[in-house]
């Protein structure tokens, strides 16, 4: 009898009866995150505890994003947009209601970052932070005349060939409307002409026009100046430091990336298992170390131990440099193609 039990359970170890969840469930989660944003081993450790296979892609811009989640050709489980872009999807019936009895780990969310969040996803129904930050200015000491508080740096000639700017759309619009003195979510075109006509002459100065390379360019000290977000600038100044982050007097953008669950996804069971784990505090913990970028997670900010980092202005920013930030908002379809179009035209000089 004991014999007969004994290949049982040996059958039963082979079949995964017994076991806990292992790689070959079969089962998987289709993942669409921007670039460099998680930290790789936290993929492997989700499979290894779940028994879930990551399948995972990568993207540098929302409007990159965008049209493959609104044309369905591939099928994906879990995507990371900003705020804006959240706030647009909702609009167009693109996400699924988040069943949070699937999500546990929501707990672990200071309550701030889900009141933020209503501004464009009111109810809190398909959406949860993952991280924040700002978009600012980062500088080299050694190659500037004097500290940088203003967005008027990266439209001075002085710098002409020494400064990155970002590719982005409403990041490029957003930096021009402040520094003009108008609301980064401006529908007044003639405002947006204005500030179309304010990055066309900045158009001949910038090295160039980058997103994730601005990175790699200011550590190396290729450029005196990059328009940054917050999250890369702690990295680089890891690597470089005589390279200093400012959010410009006149304002910016502060952002919330969070997780979603795209309406025609495979598995939404799954998606929402992804979604816990990355509420998991330790785990929230282990990304922030990894990609820097501001987590929204109280349990993981409580069990950051580097004081630097825990007190870091550029990761945690004073409530005074947050009061000067605005979020991003969805505009509407007519506004978006009309700020498209600008931003072409200002590329195609």
């Amino acid at each position: 009898m004991k014999k007969i039990l004994l290949s049982l359970f040996l059958l039963m170890m082979v079949f995964g009866l017994v076991t806990g969840c292992s790689k070959d469930t079969g089962e998987k989660v289709y993942v669409y995150n921007w670039g460099e944003y998680i930290d790789p081993d936290v993929i492997d450790m989700f499979e290894e505890e779940t028994g879930i296979e990551v399948v995972y892609d990568e993207f540098e811009q929302n409007e990159e994003m965008y049209p493959k989640i609104k044309a369905g050709a591939v099928q994906y489980d879990v995507v990371c947009p900003s705020d804006y872009m959240i706030q647009k999807m909702i609009e167009e019936d693109l996400l699924a209601e988040i069943n949070f009895d699937n999500v546990p780990n929501i707990k672990n969310i200071d309550p701030a970052y889900l009141e933020s969040s209503k501004s464009f996803d009111p109810e809190n129904n398909y959406s949860v932070p993952y991280c924040w930050g700002t978009l600012g200015i980062l500088y080299n000491k050694t190659m500037v005349d004097e500290p940088i508080d203003s967005w008027g740096a990266i439209f001075d000639e002085k710098y002409s060939g020494n400064i990155l700017m970002i590719d982005s759309v409403r990041d490029a619009f957003g930096i021009a409307l402040c520094y003009l003195g108008y609301d980064l979510n401006s529908t007044d075109e003639a405002q947006l002409e204005e500030a179309k006509a304010l990055l066309q002459q900045q158009y001949p100065i910038v090295q160039a026009y980058v997103v994730d390379q601005v990175r790699d360019k200011m550590i190396g000290g290729e450029a005196a100046i990059g328009v940054i977000y917050s999250g890369e600038a702690i990295f680089t100044q890891r690597e470089n430091p005589d390279l200093e982050y400012i959010i410009p007097n006149e304002g910016s953008n502060v952002w919330i990336d969070g997780w979603v669950i795209p309406k025609n996804c495979r598995d939404k069971e799954n998606a929402e298992a992804f979604i816990n784990y990355m509420c998991d505090a330790e785990i929230a913990l282990k990304n922030f170390e990894y990609i820097t970028y501001s987590t929204p997670n109280a349990a993981a900010r409580e069990m950051i131990t580097d004081e630097d980092i825990k007190n870091s202005k550029v990761a945690f920013p004073e409530q005074s440099a947050l009061d000067r930030c605005r979020t991003y908002s969805y505009l509407g379809e007519d506004i978006e193609a009309l700020y498209i179009d600008k931003w072409n035209e200002v590329k195609s000089n």
